[in-house]
């Protein structure tokens, strides 16, 4: 079976390069075209031409920490293998106009996942193996929770399906589109079925080794981050933050934020006064290669 690593500029995700190489590596990029993002505030235009050539039109910024860009860079260089960056053809904030009236994704309504990870990755398996893979996904040991979350998505061969649209037609009702569920792979977790592995294990041996890792990982305004987290965030990525405040202004749907509360915004978050201090502990870290399970 053919073998895919899923990265997703984690610590955890990457060491699966090193312990377990796979027939393929493949990284999911969330693209926007906001220029508050801009790749670095526009003091690496050399990466963002490089990543813009890679991907084939042109990369503004990431609504993650741009460190992540770097760390796949540094990854294909300390491994000696390549990853595929992948990118859904529309960004974050096209997928947001796309959906128009629809609410922001959250919690309950993961569309942004579905569109800008799930489906990105599928593509890429349609258009370059076409066969069930073995995915691998980089839980730790202490997530076996995780890993009985994502089986239970699974069949009783433990192959997930995707379900996609494969064309439209025209009904009484109008425009209405065909679906098809489609088996692509079957996710297997190194970190806890081969190798047990603990997150001191992997911070340990990153530790000295030739490769930066952003502080945490996904989008810095994530729905699943709680409010210490967030609030973190605005502090340190004030201007992505923004854009995630901006799209909660001037909804007309009552709790229609990313917390599903209308008492709980991004710009409430940014004014919260929060005594607690944030350690690594008070997160789980999104760093598996999968993303909001």
């Amino acid at each position: 079976m053919i073998t895919v690593n899923s990265v997703s500029g984690g610590q955890t995700s990457a060491k699966l390069m090193v312990d377990f190489p796979a027939d393929y590596n493949i990284f999911q990029l969330v693209r926007t075209n906001n220029p508050k993002a801009l790749f670095m505030k526009g003091k690496d235009e050399k990466t963002r031409q490089l990543i813009s050539d890679r991907i084939g039109f042109e990369f503004i910024g990431t609504l993650e920490q741009d460190t992540c860009i770097y760390t796949i860079l540094d990854l294909e260089q300390f491994t000696g293998q390549s990853i595929k960056i992948n990118t859904s053809k529309i960004s974050f904030d096209e997928m947001i106009a796309e959906h128009g009236t629809r609410c922001l994704p959250s919690p309950l309504r993961r569309y942004c996942t579905e569109e800008l990870k799930m489906k990105v990755a599928f593509e890429w398996w349609q258009e370059n193996v076409n066969e069930i893979v073995e995915m691998r996904i980089g839980y730790r040991a202490n997530e076996m929770s995780r890993m009985a979350r994502k089986l239970k998505t699974c069949d009783k061969n433990r192959i997930e399906s995707f379900k996609h649209v494969i064309g439209f037609k025209e009904t009484k009702k109008g425009t209405q589109q065909i679906w098809e569920t489609t088996k692509f792979s079957k996710p297997v977790f190194p970190y806890i079925e081969n190798k047990p592995t603990w997150k001191d294990d992997i911070q340990k041996y990153w530790k000295d080794k030739p490769v930066r890792f952003a502080e945490f990982n996904n989008c810095v305004g994530c729905f699943h981050r709680e409010p210490l987290l967030l609030k973190y965030m605005w502090r340190e990525e004030n201007e992505k933050m923004q854009i995630f405040s901006d799209f909660e202004k001037d909804r007309k749907y009552k709790n229609d934020t990313f917390k599903m509360d209308d008492n709980i915004t991004y710009e409430r978050i940014k004014n919260m006064n929060l005594t607690h201090h944030l350690v690594s502990s008070d997160f789980n870290e999104c760093d598996s290669g999968y993303c909001g399970i």
